[in-house]
C-alpha cells in the first residue's frame, strides 16, 4: 500500500472526447490545466451502483484499481460487497462464446469457486480495460449478442454493483447505456498534481539525479506537460537517473519522448549489457529485429487490436519458437486458459512502433491516405528531425529499401495534403482549426525550417492567425512559437494575433512578443501586461476591448498606449466606470489614424469631434 501516490480525479461528466487518441492526449492536457479533484474517499467509500473510469494510456487506471482491490481486502472500501471480480476486457476477448455471469465467473475463477451460483451474494465485478473490448460496439448497441454471447454476459452484470475503467473514448460511449443509474459516479484520472510528481521524483530519484529531473521538468514544455501521467514520469526519471550524459533537449518534441522510452526499454529489456545504443544499431540484424517489432505493432494498431497469438508473430518473425525470449521486454506474454497470448508491454510503445514502422516503410501518400494513422502523424513527421545529437537517428534508417527521393519530399507532401485540408473545411471551424493545429504540431515536432517548398506551401494559405486562449496547453503554445518564429523570420506577415487571456504564461508572453514584430490585425480582450516590453512595428487594425475589466489610467497607458500608437485603425471598448476618457481623447488625437470606432456608455463614436462633443458636454453637467 505504500507504493501508491494519489491520483487526482475529477468529475468526468463534461469531458469532450474523440475516438482518436492524439485527440484524447490533446483533450488531457487541456484539461489539466483546470480541474477541481476529487477525494479518493467520496468516490470509493461511498458505495456507488455503477463507477466509470476513464483516463488516457499510462494515467494509472489499472493501478487505481489494484489499490481499490487492496482496500477492499483490507475492509476500507465496499463494506457491504461479500464478493468482487476482477476482470480484464483483454482475455475476455479470448472467451466470445461464454454468455452468462456463472459462466464467466467458474471460467476465470474455476480455482476457487465450482459451480458458483453468483446471484445469492452482494458482489460487485471491476472490468478493465473497456478500450481493448473486441465487442464493444456490439456491447453499446445491444447488437451481435447470438454471435458473440460475451456481449450477454457484459450486459448481465449491468444487474450488479460494477466499475468500468478504460480510455476516455471508451468509457463515453459505454455511459449513454448506463443513463438509467442514479446511483452512479463518472471519474476521469488526471494523474499526479504537482505534489504528487515531487513525491514520486523525491522517493523513486537517486539524490545526486534529484536536481536534473526537476530542471528538465521545468525547462521542457512536453516532460512538464506529460509528468502528471506516471507511465512518463516514472520512464522519464528513469531515463534521467542512467543517464551519464543527459541532455536537457532530449525531450524538446513529444516525439523526442518516444524515441528516448522506446530505446530505453532497448537498452534494459533487449540488450542487457554495457553496449551503447550506437553500438547496437551499427548491427544490420538488430535494426531489422526492431523493424519486425515495429510492423507486429503496425498491423496490431490499424487493427484496432492489442492481444496475438504465436501464429501472428511467426507471419512477421522467421524461427520466433527458437528466439521467443528476445523479443520479452517490448511484448509480455500471458498464459491463459487457451494458452499464451501476447501484448506489448504498453499502448504508448505500441503506438510508437507503429510510427516507426509507417516512416520506415510507407510513403507519405500511404500515411495520409490511411485515417488510422492520423493520431501517429505528428511522430511520424517528426521522425524527420535531423538533430544529431537526438537519438532519433537511429530509427530512421530501419529499412534498406527506402529511397532517399522519398525521403526529401516526405514531409512537404503531408504538409500540403493539411493544409488542403483546412482549406477543404473553410466553413467548418472546428475541422479547419485542427488540420492547421496539425499542421502546426508536425512542422514543430520535424524541427522543420521554411525550406522554398515549404514557403510555397504554407504561403496557399493567406490568413495565418494566432490565438491565445483559456484551455491551450504549454505544448501548443510551444508548436506555435517555434513555427512563427520561422514564419516571421523568413519575412512574412501574421495575418491576425488574438489574445482572450489574462494571465499569460513566460512561453505566452514570448509568443505575443514575436507575433507583434511582423502582424496585420491584433484583437485584445483581456489585460495584458508585459513587463519591460513594448511593441515596435506598425500594425494596420487593432481592437482592444475591455469592457469588462475596470482599468486604472495608468495601466492603460502602460499596457496598451504604445499599441495604440503603432496603430492606422482602432476599434476601443472601454469599461463604463474608467474616469480617464479625456485623456484617451488627448492621446488618440496626437495620432493619424485612418478610421477610429470607439464604445463608451453604449455610445459609439466613429470620429474625434463626437467624442470631444460628449466630454464638453459631459463636464458641464458634472460643473
Amino acid at each position: 500500500m505504500h507504493k501508491f501516490v494519489d491520483l487526482c480525479m475529477v468529475d468526468a461528466v463534461n469531458t469532450q472526447t474523440d475516438a482518436v487518441f492524439s485527440v484524447e492526449r490533446e483533450d488531457f492536457l487541456k484539461r489539466q490545466l483546470r480541474y477541481t479533484p476529487i477525494p479518493y474517499s467520496e468516490i470509493f467509500m461511498k458505495e456507488k451502483s455503477v463507477t466509470l473510469i476513464s483516463g488516457i494510456a499510462g494515467i494509472g487506471k489499472t493501478w487505481l484499481l489494484r489499490k481499490c482491490l487492496l482496500d477492499w481486502s483490507n475492509g476500507l472500501i465496499w463494506e457491504n460487497v461479500k464478493l468482487v471480480f476482477y476482470l480484464e476486457c483483454r482475455r475476455l476477448n479470448l472467451c466470445p462464446n461464454i454468455g452468462n455471469i456463472n459462466e464467466l465467473v467458474n471460467f476465470f475463477y474455476k480455482d476457487v469457486i465450482n459451480d458458483f451460483d453468483i446471484s445469492i451474494h452482494p458482489a460487485l465485478f471491476v472490468i478493465d480495460g473497456l478500450d481493448e473490448f473486441k465487442y464493444l460496439n456490439e456491447l453499446i448497441n445491444c447488437s451481435s449478442s447470438q454471435n458473440y454471447p460475451i456481449v450477454n454476459a457484459l450486459t448481465e452484470i449491468q444487474k450488479y454493483k460494477y466499475v468500468v475503467a478504460g480510455r476516455v473514448y471508451a468509457i463515453d460511449k459505454y455511459q449513454s447505456i448506463t443513463t438509467e443509474h442514479c446511483d452512479k459516479i463518472n471519474i476521469q484520472i488526471m494523474g499526479f498534481n504537482e505534489s504528487g510528481i515531487n513525491n514520486y521524483i523525491e522517493n523513486n530519484v537517486l539524490e545526486a539525479k534529484k536536481d536534473v529531473v526537476k530542471a528538465t521538468l521545468k525547462e521542457s514544455a512536453i516532460a512538464k506537460s506529460m509528468s502528471s501521467v506516471p507511465f512518463y514520469l516514472s520512464s522519464m526519471c528513469k531515463i534521467i537517473s542512467n543517464s551519464k550524459n543527459f541532455y536537457k533537449n532530449s525531450f524538446l518534441t513529444m516525439t523526442d519522448l518516444y524515441a528516448n522510452i522506446f530505446l530505453y526499454f532497448l537498452q534494459k529489456h533487449i540488450i542487457k549489457n554495457n553496449e551503447l545504443i550506437y553500438q547496437f544499431m551499427e548491427n544490420n540484424s538488430n535494426k531489422q529485429y526492431i523493424l519486425n517489432i515495429c510492423k507486429i505493432a503496425y498491423q496490431l494498431f490499424i487493427e484496432n487490436r492489442v492481444l496475438f497469438s504465436e501464429e501472428d508473430i511467426q507471419t512477421f518473425i522467421i524461427d520466433f519458437d527458437k528466439n521467443e525470449e528476445n523479443i520479452f521486454g517490448f511484448i509480455e506474454r500471458i498464459e491463459t486458459n487457451l494458452g499464451y497470448l501476447y501484448q506489448f508491454a504498453h499502448l504508448t510503445i505500441m503506438e510508437f512502433c507503429a510510427s516507426v514502422y509507417a516512416y520506415n516503410c510507407l510513403s507519405s501518400e500511404e500515411i495520409i491516405a490511411n485515417k488510422k494513422l492520423k493520431s501517429c502523424l505528428s511522430m511520424i513527421c517528426g521522425l524527420t528531425n535531423k538533430n544529431q545529437n537526438s537519438l532519433l537517428k537511429f530509427l530512421v534508417n530501419l529499412n534498406p529499401l527506402k529511397k532517399s527521393c522519398e525521403e526529401s519530399s516526405f514531409l512537404c507532401i503531408i504538409f500540403d495534403r493539411l493544409l488542403k485540408l483546412s482549406r477543404q473545411n473553410e466553413n467548418n471551424y472546428q475541422l479547419k482549426t485542427y488540420y492547421v493545429n496539425l499542421f502546426i504540431e508536425c512542422f514543430y515536432e520535424s524541427q522543420s525550417s521554411f525550406t522554398d517548398e515549404v514557403k510555397f506551401i504554407v504561403d496557399e494559405r493567406k490568413w495565418w492567425t494566432i490565438s491565445i486562449v483559456e484551455g491551450k496547453t504549454s505544448y501548443e503554445t510551444s508548436c506555435e512559437n517555434y513555427f512563427v518564429n520561422h514564419y516571421i523570420k523568413s519575412g512574412r506577415k501574421l495575418w491576425r494575433l488574438n489574445v482572450y487571456k489574462n494571465i499569460l504564461s513566460d512561453e505566452e508572453k514570448n509568443l505575443i512578443i514575436k507575433c507583434s514584430t511582423n502582424v496585420r490585425h491584433v484583437d485584445f480582450r483581456c489585460r495584458i501586461k508585459i513587463e519591460g516590453w513594448k511593441p515596435k512595428d506598425n500594425i494596420e487594425w487593432l481592437k482592444i476591448d475591455i469592457s469588462r475589466y475596470f482599468i486604472r489610467k495608468k495601466d492603460f497607458e502602460e499596457n496598451f498606449l504604445p499599441w495604440i500608437n503603432l496603430c492606422e485603425e482602432l476599434r476601443l471598448e472601454l469599461h463604463d466606470d474608467i474616469d480617464f476618457i479625456e485623456e484617451i481623447y488627448e492621446w488618440i488625437r496626437c495620432l493619424n489614424l485612418k478610421e477610429l470606432r470607439i464604445k463608451y456608455r453604449v455610445k459609439y463614436f466613429y470620429n474625434l469631434d463626437k467624442l470631444k462633443k460628449f466630454i464638453t458636454r459631459k463636464k458641464c453637467l458634472l460643473s
